[in-house]
């Protein structure tokens, strides 16, 4: 695809590259400038706590950052560890994701003919947004590391030292492996190399000094080893500049890294996240201090980015993992995930989210069909089942955004024919309305298809053939059909975008004969909720979720059915919990707020659009009240504790994975959208 060639930019050199591997910009010669690690805080330090130490390669239990779609992370070490460098990296594109180095960029400085040790005395160490950094001293000296990316396949160690007199000092950078890793760390002229069994990944460190001064690498089993050849002639009160730059091949036998400009790489790094950052200092929900609000917009947005990955193996776009805290989401790109991440990114980072959505479409089957999860080797993709069509809001969110009309008109047919998939392969009546079903026609499929795993209302479900290879479950799902109204809805309104007026007509159209068939097949006026309605007979299933109040999301509802839905969800003993809009109602014998994945646990996106809903017909009040505590109520939200998958209504304890996209994704939106409200509404004059 076209845009390929803009994304590339970010990742590595398919080729094997000439001489050097890594072309060097200008020279970082000392300097009389004051160190940049002065002027640099952002007044959001630690908004997530970076800080941890691998047990074994394969230890997740805390927080990891990466950057600019880098398939390699880092963190700082433990608070009390006094010991230069970073922790890293742990390298997810190899085998489920493994720390390949305990540590990077450990430093030893000398002086004088006995080469005389000089000891380092931590000072700081911080996660500021875009880069980790840690402060040490020594009498009359000043270190500052601070690790940040230079692209997707580069992180570099910016090492500043500063004198307060004139003196010299030998420098030794030092790297750690991993124990209980098999690698072999090998030289190659001014580079050390790790390379892994039965893998063509590798890991490149190198060193970028003032003047380009030469220094010797020694590579053990244990890790590396780089020395400068000549001491450093450091000037007083002045800085000088060592970079420690390691490189994440993919595939060494086909990729080099990129030329670095180590001038500019740290400009770049601040520009494009303060580009970020300025789009946060306008958070906004009511009854949350700003300072709060723009906490959290942080937050979600480091969270969206660590989990950004550029294009490598079978994936042809970047694109967003559900968390990296999961082993089981490391390295593939859901569908549902990615129109719902596709929104969040689209308030400050639209491009990313374009590549998020073409990334899933770069799998679509000739009949429309796009699969559950695509991967970095293709024989992973899930094609048992898809799941909710939310792509075409995804793209409308992306084109406000930015205007790339260009976009819009390259993936609008994948869109239409994506919609259109649904009526051919799940509609078992034949009546215009569609139910989850498989490919293989598995119930556990069709759940998936639902997004909702283990969803309550499909508890006794069953499934119907419609035709080769389609399946459907033996029940009409309301979420489905609101979703594919407001799919036709946001159709129209492209089709009118790209001046096609015809097209626009016909969508608004087949929008308005959904909704009428919503309204009259899916409301139980005795129970004012909207609930699923099973085949062939047409009876209701009497579950309360989170599919009742997609139909006010989508704008599918009539006000008087809005109302006895906003009721029901105002409702303490249903919805109105301690953190509200549990998946499944409070009062439901079935209610399984820990154990249960879709059975009471609190889910953001369901959350957002709950609180949406409420917003689209007029309920502010409540959808304050209510999302305001989606915020305060969620334990360690405001603090530096990882956004969660899901979290407990009751309690507002975190579970399941940890640094999850959607629920970045959903806080955002909620967060940064202010023209919500009369969007939703002008929205809702549509058919």
């Amino acid at each position: 695809p076209p845009r390929r060639g803009r994304l590339r930019l970010m990742g590595c050199v398919l080729s094997v590259a000439a001489a050097g591997l890594l072309v060097c910009g200008k020279p970082a010669t000392a300097s009389a400038a004051p160190s940049a690690a002065a002027s640099t805080a952002t007044g959001y330090a630690d908004v997530l706590d970076l800080h941890g130490t691998p047990e074994s390669p394969t230890d997740r239990s805390f927080n990891i950052f990466f950057d600019a779609g880098a398939w390699q992370g880092y963190s700082l070490p433990p608070a009390g560890d006094g010991v230069t460098g970073f922790v890293g990296p742990f390298v997810a594109s190899l085998h489920d994701g493994d720390w390949t180095g305990s540590r990077i960029a450990q430093i030893a400085l000398t002086t004088g003919t006995r080469r005389a040790s000089i000891p380092l005395r931590k000072v700081s160490g911080h996660a500021e947004p875009g880069y980790l950094r840690r402060t040490f001293a020594a009498p009359g000296l000043t270190v500052t590391q601070t690790l940040f990316f230079a692209n997707s396949c580069t992180a570099l160690v910016r090492i500043e030292l500063t004198s307060s007199t004139a003196r010299e000092v030998t420098l030794t950078v030092d790297g750690t492996a991993m124990p209980y890793l098999a690698s072999t760390f090998t030289d190659k002229r001014d580079s050390v190399v790790q390379s892994f069994p039965q893998s063509a990944s590798q890991v490149i460190t190198r060193l970028h000094t003032p003047n380009n001064a030469s220094y010797t690498t020694q590579g053990s089993s244990s890790g590396y080893r780089m020395t400068l050849r000549q001491p450093l002639q450091l000037q007083a009160n002045q800085t000088a500049t060592v970079y420690v730059a390691q490189t994440l091949l993919y595939d060494a036998r086909t990729a080099s890294p990129t030329a670095v400009d180590f001038a500019a790489a740290w400009t770049d790094n601040r520009t494009r996240w303060n580009g970020y950052l300025k789009v946060a200092s306008r958070a906004h929900r009511p009854g949350l201090p700003d300072a709060t609000a723009r906490h959290l917009a942080v937050k979600a947005m480091e969270t969206l980015l660590g989990n950004w990955r550029a294009a490598r193996g079978d994936l042809h776009h970047a694109g967003v993992v559900p968390a990296y805290s999961n082993p089981d989401f490391n390295e593939c790109v859901w569908a549902w995930d990615s129109w719902k991440q596709a929104a969040g990114l689209s308030l400050f980072a639209s491009q990313i989210a374009e590549d998020n959505l073409l990334e899933m479409f770069d799998y679509q089957a000739a009949d429309g069909m796009v699969p559950d999860l695509v991967c970095l080797h293709a024989k992973d993709n899930n094609w048992r089942n898809t799941k909710p069509p939310l792509a075409t809001w995804a793209a409308l969110k992306i084109y406000r955004a930015n205007g790339d009309k260009a976009f819009l008109r390259a993936l609008y047919p994948k869109l239409v024919r994506y919609h259109d998939w649904w009526f051919a392969n799940r509609d078992h009546m034949h009546d215009g309305l569609a139910e989850y079903g498989s490919t293989d026609g598995t119930v556990k499929a069709a759940k998936w298809e639902s997004g909702m795993d283990d969803d309550a209302r499909f508890d006794h479900a069953t499934m119907l053939r419609n035709g080769k290879d389609a399946w459907s479950m033996n029940q009409e799902s309301v979420d489905l059909n609101a979703y594919l109204y407001r799919d036709a809805a946001d159709l129209a309104t492209v089709a009118g975008i790209l001046g096609d007026r015809a097209q626009q007509t016909t969508w608004q159209q087949r929008a308005a004969t959904l909704k009428a068939k919503i309204d009259a097949r899916f409301f139980d006026k005795s129970l004012g909720y909207f609930l699923d309605v099973r085949i062939p007979d047409g009876q209701f299933v009497t579950t309360y979720g989170p599919a009742g109040w997609i139909p006010l999301w989508a704008g599918a509802a009539t006000p008087a059915q809005a109302k006895a839905v906003a009721c029901v969800m105002a409702d303490p003993h249903t919805f109105d919990t301690f953190m509200p809009f549990p998946t499944l109602a409070a009062d439901d014998p079935r209610f399984a707020p820990v154990k249960g994945y879709w059975r009471g646990p609190v889910w953001l996106d369901q959350a957002y659009f709950a609180v949406r809903g409420l917003e689209h017909y007029g309920f502010d009040a409540q959808a304050d009240r209510m999302a305001l505590r989606l915020f305060t109520h969620a334990q360690g939200l405001t603090g530096d504790a990882p956004i969660r998958e899901t979290y407990d209504p009751l309690t507002g304890q975190g579970q399941n994975s940890r640094n999850f996209s959607w629920s970045a994704a959903s806080y955002l939106m909620l967060l940064l959208d202010p023209a919500a409200r009369q969007n939703q509404q002008t929205e809702s004059s549509k058919p």
